[in-house]
């Protein structure tokens, strides 16, 4: 993050957090758990999976109450068993998007592999504009598992926040994009145009994307603690994933259960006391952004 001003002013001025819901609207359960934490005021903002089934139900609230904070969660792949969704587009077997079942790609691997370029970015404009249309105004851009950061589309995911006016998330480094794994091999090399053309556009990189710790070998405040004391200078975006109980037992059993440890542990009073206390700024992507313009203090 650029800003202007003396050294001593920029070491004064505290980290930018925005702690954010990924999947919302994937199932029931991730849009309650989403609608109780912002209104608790425990997350900034909810990445909405416009493919999925539950997406209306989100929409609808996101148009009663514009202050949910509702940004898009760009879709490329769907990784669960049986659990499955298909693009808004008509893609053919040419497009590469979809598997011999018409669902999208289960890995970014296989996107990688098989999606054709330009049947990504007709899926990609497809969900923005599903989102538009549902009379939402997004909060921020994303990508679910990190799909559009591949190598191949990411350039076509800048084009289309900059084509849109979208407050992208997009990393400084790949090294700082949490959910790289997902990615298997990439270089920076592929990601300084996009930069580029971002900052040139107004836009802040995120200097850290942290996302929700997958494994139970510790407590939860332990494990969620260590990923709050991971939040350094410039802009950071958690990538959190809270589920209520109910469905997502069986359409995640393997890790259903930390998604559900990170709901209750969210909006517990102990340790929302504790986020609260720490010395950032909070807010949405767009928010943050906002405020970081120039002339806008």
């Amino acid at each position: 993050m650029t800003i202007v001003g003396r050294s001593d002013e920029r070491e004064t001025i505290p980290p930018s957090v925005v702690v954010n819901i990924d999947d919302v609207g994937m199932c029931h359960g991730a849009n309650q758990a989403y609608l109780e934490l912002r209104r608790l005021g425990a997350v900034d903002s909810g990445s909405v999976m416009v493919p999925c089934p539950w997406f209306l139900e989100i929409a609808e609230a996101g148009v009663l109450e514009p202050g949910l904070n509702l940004g898009i969660h760009l879709t490329l792949t769907s990784e669960k068993r049986h659990y499955r969704w298909r693009p808004l587009t008509k893609a053919t077997a040419a497009s590469g998007l979809t598997d011999r079942y018409g669902f999208m790609w289960q890995s970014v691997a296989e996107l990688r592999r098989y999606a054709h370029p330009d049947a990504v970015e007709a899926e990609m404009r497809a969900q923005v504009e599903t989102f538009l249309a549902a009379g939402l105004t997004p909060s921020h851009i994303d990508g679910h598992m990190g799909g559009v950061f591949s190598p191949e589309f990411v350039d076509r995911y800048v084009a289309l926040c900059l084509e849109f006016d979208l407050p992208a998330l997009f990393p400084a480094t790949i090294a700082a994009y949490g959910p790289k794994h997902n990615l298997g091999e990439v270089d920076q090399d592929s990601y300084t145009n996009g930069a580029d053309r971002l900052i040139a556009a107004g836009g802040i990189l995120a200097c850290r994307a942290l996302e929700t710790p997958w494994h139970r070998r510790e407590p939860a405040p332990d494990r969620y603690r260590n990923l709050y004391e991971q939040i350094g200078p410039g802009l950071n975006f958690l990538c959190l994933h809270a589920n209520a109980v109910g469905e997502i037992e069986a359409i995640e059993p393997d890790t259903a259960q930390i998604r559900i440890e990170e709901f209750e542990l969210l909006k517990d009073p102990t340790f929302r006391s504790w986020a609260d206390s720490l010395p950032v700024r909070r807010g949405s992507l767009r928010e943050l952004m906002a405020a970081d313009r120039p002339g806008s203090q």
